[in-house]
C-alpha cells in the first residue's frame, strides 16, 4: 500500500539512501533538509532545523499528512571532557530532539485518525560509549528513550515506533569527524568486527522494513546496524 514518510536530514546520507528506497518502493517523500539536493525523489522542503522554530516545522508536517516519520537529523560537535561548553551541549541535544518530538506530535493526530503509523529515530551506536561524543551521544540515547516511551503510549493505536542505532557508516556527516586515515576513522573500524564501514543504503534498509506492514508487531525496539560493533562494546 502506498504511504507518506517524512524524512528529517534527507538531503544527503542516510536519509537520502531512505528516500531513493522508499520512493523505489511506490511511496510519496516528504523531505526536510538544510540543502537542497539533484533530482530528490519526492517533495523537499529547505529548512535549517538548527534554527527554525517549531512553529514552521510542525506546519509542514501537517500539512503533509504523513503516514510516517523518520528522525534522522543529527549535529555532531567533537569535544573531550573539559572542553565541552553547556552551550554546546545544549546545542546538540536542541538539534537532535526538538525536531523529533515536534515532527512527531505533529503527526500523531493524522495516524491516529487513520489508525496507521510509524515513527522510526535514527540514534546512535555512540550511546554505548564514545571518547568525545558526551554531547551527540546523550541525544541519540535520548531518542531511544523517546521510542520507548512512545511506543508505550502508542501501542493500542496502530503506531509502531522504533529506534535503529547504526554503527559508523560511511556518510558526510561521519567523514566530516572521521577523515581517510585519521585516528579517529582506526579507532571506529577496530570496534567493527566485520572490519568496515556500514553503507547508508544498509541503514536505510532496516529502516524501510521498520516502516513497512511487515513489522507491524514490532515496536520499543533499537536495532543496531553496525557489523557486530554493539556486541563487541558489550564484550568490553
Amino acid at each position: 500500500m502506498k504511504r507518506r514518510f517524512l524524512i528529517t536530514g534527507a538531503s544527503k546520507g542516510i536519509g537520502l539512501a531512505l528516500a531513493n528506497r522508499l520512493a523505489s518502493q511506490g511511496h510519496d517523500i516528504v523531505g526536510i533538509a538544510r540543502n537542497n539536493v539533484d533530482s530528490f525523489p519526492g517533495k523537499l522542503h529547505l529548512l535549517d532545523l538548527a534554527d527554525a522554530g517549531g512553529g514552521e516545522l510542525a506546519d509542514i508536517v501537517e500539512r503533509s499528512a504523513v503516514d510516517g516519520i523518520v528522525n534522522n537529523v543529527g549535529l555532531v560537535r567533537a569535544e573531550p571532557l573539559g572542553a565541552i561548553a553547556v552551550s554546546t551541549l545544549e546545542e546538540v541535544m536542541r538539534v537532535n530532539l526538538h525536531p523529533a518530538l515536534i515532527t512527531s506530535q505533529a503527526a500523531l493526530s493524522g495516524m491516529r485518525s487513520r489508525g496507521w503509523g510509524r515513527i522510526v529515530n535514527v540514534s546512535s551506536l555512540t550511546v554505548l560509549g564514545s571518547v568525545e561524543r558526551t554531547s551527540y551521544a546523550a541525544a541519540k540515547a535520548a531518542l531511544v528513550s523517546f521510542a520507548r516511551n512512545w511506543a508505550l503510549e502508542l501501542a493500542s493505536s496502530g503506531i509502531t515506533v522504533n529506534a535503529v542505532s547504526p554503527g559508523p557508516t560511511e556518510t558526510e556527516l561521519f567523514r566530516q569527524n572521521n577523515p581517510v586515515g585519521s585516528e579517529g576513522e582506526a579507532r571506529y573500524l577496530s570496534g567493527v568486527p566485520m572490519r568496515r564501514f556500514g553503507r547508508p543504503e544498509e541503514i536505510a534498509a532496516t529502516i524501510a522494513f521498520l516502516l513497512s506492514d511487515d513489522a507491524a508487531f514490532i515496536t520499543g525496539q533499537t536495532l543496531h546496524v553496525d557489523g557486530g560493533a554493539s556486541i563487541g562494546k558489550a564484550a568490553l
